[in-house]
C-alpha cells in the first residue's frame, strides 16, 4: 500500500484529500505546517507528497528543496490556491512532479499520483538494474582451492562446456558463474539467472520457456521466457537441485535439442544458450532417491566445479576481510578503519557457517561499531560473543539517536529477509508485506547488495 503525506495548514483540505486518497486505496499521513511535514518526511519513507505552498512554520517551497536534497527518489505534488505560472515554474526547477492549482481536479489528482509513483518506482528498479549489472566482483583468495577454480574458470570460459557449481550457501557460487560468462565469448551477450528455489514449482516452467497468451487463467499475453531471453548468451541456473522433475525433463530436451516449447504453444523454438547451474546439494545423492535425474545431471555437469566454504579457506580471511572493510566503508562514507592482525587472527578461529556472507556482514557490524582501529578484543565482543549469547545492551549504546539505531536495525532485518529468499525482491516484498516498489527503495537507501 503506497504511504502518501498530505501537508496542508488547511484541515478541510486535508480530510477531503485524505477521505479521498483512503478510499483509493492509499495510506495517509497529515502534517499541517511545513516544519512538521519536514520532520515526518526525515523521519518516514513517503511514497509520494502532497505539498501546499503557503503553510506556517515553514513554506512549501522550502519543504520541497530540503526534503529533495536528503531524498531525492520522492515524488512531490505541489498544490496551491494562489497558483501562478511562476509558482509552477519554480516548483518544477526545485523537483516537484507537478503542480496542482486549489481546488485541485479529483480526476487529475488522481491520475498525477498514479503517473508520479509509477515514474519514482521506475527511477528506483533502473537504479538497482543499473548496480546490478556494473562490473563483476574479484574472486578474493589465495588458497589453492581459490587458485583452481581461477585456473578452470580460464580454461573452461572460452569454451561453451556446460559448468556445474557446487558448495554450501554463501560460499560464492554465483560469483564463480559470472566470471565464467564474463570471460567467455558469449560475454556481450546476455547473462540471465533464475534462482530455482524461489520460484514455485507451477510458475518454473513458464518463467523458463514462456507461455502463450491464453494457456492458463493469468495469460494475458504472450511472454517470453528465460532461455529465450538468454539466446546467445548464458542462463544460469541457481539452485537446480529444487527443480521439480516435469521442468527438469524439459531443460534436459534444451541441452539435448537446443529447443524449447511456450506454455501452451506447440511450436519448437531454437535457442543458443550454455548453460551454467548451481547446487547445494549432492545431485547423486538426489538422483538415487528419485528427486533429480540422473541424465541431467550428467548433462550438465560436463564441467563441474566445487566452491570451498569458508571453514575451508580460512587462510584467505585477511584478504576478503580488508576488501570487505574498504568497501562497507566507501559504501556507508565512513573514514578508512583497519583490522589488526591478531583481530584477523581471531576472524581464523570462527566458525563460519554462513560462509562469504557472513563475514561480510560481520565485518559491516565492525566497521559501524569499532572505533578507528578493530582490535581482536572488538572482534570478541561483537562477534565472537554474540554467536553464543546475543548482548543487545551493547549494541544500545553503540546509538545516541533514536533514527540510527532504527534505521540499523532495518537495514539488517531486510538485508536478512532478501537472503533468506535468495533476492526474490517480489517474494521478500510479499512476506513482509509491503510494496515491491517500497522494498526497491530501501534496497536503494542502504546500498544493498548480493553476495
Amino acid at each position: 500500500m503506497p504511504s502518501i503525506l498530505i501537508a496542508d495548514d488547511e484541515k478541510a483540505i486535508r480530510k477531503t484529500l485524505k477521505e479521498i486518497l483512503e478510499f483509493e486505496g492509499y495510506f495517509v499521513d497529515e502534517a499541517e505546517d511545513g516544519a512538521k511535514a519536514l520532520n515526518m518526511i526525515q523521519e518516514q519513507d513517503y511514497d509520494l507528497v502532497l505539498c501546499d505552498i503557503k503553510m506556517p512554520k515553514m513554506d512549501g517551497m522550502e519543504v520541497l528543496s530540503r526534503a529533495v536534497a536528503e531524498s531525492p527518489d520522492t515524488p512531490f505534488i505541489m498544490i496551491s490556491g494562489h497558483g501562478t505560472l511562476e509558482n509552477a515554474v519554480e516548483a518544477t526547477k526545485k523537483g516537484a512532479f507537478d503542480f496542482i492549482s486549489k481546488p485541485p481536479d479529483l480526476n487529475r489528482l488522481l491520475i498525477t499520483i498514479r503517473n508520479a509513483l509509477e515514474k519514482a518506482n521506475l527511477q528506483i528498479e533502473t537504479k538497482v538494474l543499473k548496480r546490478k549489472v556494473g562490473k563483476t566482483r574479484e574472486i578474493i583468495g589465495e588458497s589453492p582451492a581459490i587458485k583452481k577454480i581461477k585456473e578452470t574458470i580460464e580454461r573452461v570460459a572460452p569454451t561453451d562446456a556446460r559448468v556445474l557449481i557446487t558448495g554450501d550457501n554463501g560460499t560464492g557460487k554465483e560469483l564463480v558463474a559470472r566470471w565464467v560468462h564474463e570471460k567467455s565469448n558469449r560475454a556481450n551477450a546476455p547473462l540471465v539467472d533464475i534462482n530455482c528455489a524461489a520460484m514455485p514449482g507451477e510458475l518454473i516452467e513458464s518463467e523458463l520457456f514462456g507461455h502463450e497468451k491464453g494457456s492458463f487463467t493469468s495469460a494475458i499475453k504472450t511472454r517470453i521466457g528465460k532461455f529465450e531471453q538468454a539466446n546467445g548468451g548464458t542462463i544460469f541456473l541457481d539452485e537446480i537441485g529444487d527443480m521439480s522433475l516435469a521442468a527438469q525433463a524439459k531443460v534436459l530436451r534444451v541441452l539435448q535439442e537446443g529447443k524449447i516449447t511456450r506454455v501452451g504453444g506447440d511450436k519448437d523454438i531454437s535457442v543458443d544458450v550454455r548453460v551454467i547451474a548451481a547446487t547445494n546439494k549432492d545431485l547423486v545423492k538426489e538422483a538415487e532417491e528419485g528427486r533429480f535425474r540422473l541424465d541431467l545431471y550428467h548433462r550438465l555437469g560436463v564441467i563441474i566445479v566445487h566452491v570451498p566454504s569458508l571453514n575451508e579457506r580460512r587462510d584467505d580471511i585477511p584478504l576478503l576481510a580488508e576488501k570487505f572493510m574498504k568497501e562497507v566503508c566507501e559504501d556507508s562514507n565512513i573514514p578508512k578503519k583497519i583490522i589488526t592482525p591478531k583481530a584477523l587472527e581471531e576472524l581464523k578461529l570462527m566458525n563460519w557457517t554462513g560462509n562469504i556472507r557472513e563475514l561480510r556482514n560481520v565485518i559491516e557490524r565492525l566497521v559501524i561499531l569499532s572505533g578507528n582501529k578493530v582490535t581482536e578484543d572488538e572482534v570478541r565482543h561483537y562477534v565472537t560473543n554474540t554467536q553464543a549469547k546475543d548482548t543487545p545492551i551493547d549494541l544500545f549504546e553503540s546509538f545516541d539517536r533514536f533514527q540510527d539505531f532504527k534505521e540499523h536495525i532495518e537495514r539488517l532485518f531486510i538485508e536478512h529477509k532478501l537472503q533468506k529468499f535468495g533476492w526474490n525482491v517480489s517474494k521478500t516484498a510479499e512476506v513482509l508485506d509491503i510494496q515491491r516498489s517500497h522494498l526497491y527503495n530501501k534496497i536503494e537507501k542502504y546500498d544493498l547488495k548480493r553476495y
